[in-house]
């Protein structure tokens, strides 16, 4: 499993916010690397920690969102998309040379939809699970989210 520094907590909503400002850290760990290695072993586990957190979410947060907030369907049908887009990006990315300013310039984008996606997800569909939920819905949400990190794929 990929290692996460998101403190514990009983709020799936919590957890994962945790996690969007952990990718957001990591993404400037790559940019500011110094040396190749260094930039791949960082951009590595930035790739491996989204994989597990956009896995963790298709399978908890996601279905949920779809049943329990208005407009459900509609909301995570969006991110769903943007998901798919960022997944693309991702796969070019891979194919560059990581030493390559066209694969800095590509990372630069790269980042600015995956934190445009997050803001997204934070104002659209985990204020409202946040509100719409009780806590012991939302702790149980945190175990489930852990459990399908566990066994995601890192790639």
């Amino acid at each position: 499993m990929v290692e996460t520094f998101v403190q514990s907590t009983d709020d799936v909503v919590e957890f994962l916010k945790g996690q969007h400002n952990q990718i957001k850290d990591m993404f400037d760990d790559v940019v500011h690397a110094s040396g190749s290695k260094a930039r791949e072993e960082a951009f590595v586990e930035l790739r491996q920690l989204l994989a597990v957190h956009e896995t963790a979410e298709e399978m908890v947060v996601h279905p949920r969102a779809r049943r329990d907030i208005d407009g459900g369907d509609l909301i995570v049908d969006a991110r769903l998309n943007e998901e798919h887009e960022a997944k693309e990006q991702l796969s070019a990315l891979e194919a560059m040379d990581i030493d390559s300013q066209e694969f800095m310039d590509a990372l630069i984008l790269f980042k600015g939809a995956v934190v445009d996606h997050a803001e997204r997800e934070e104002t659209e569909e985990f204020n409202r699970l946040q509100r719409d939920l009780d806590p012991d819905d939302l702790k149980r949400m945190v175990a489930a989210v852990q459990a399908a990190q566990a066994i995601a794929p890192t790639r």
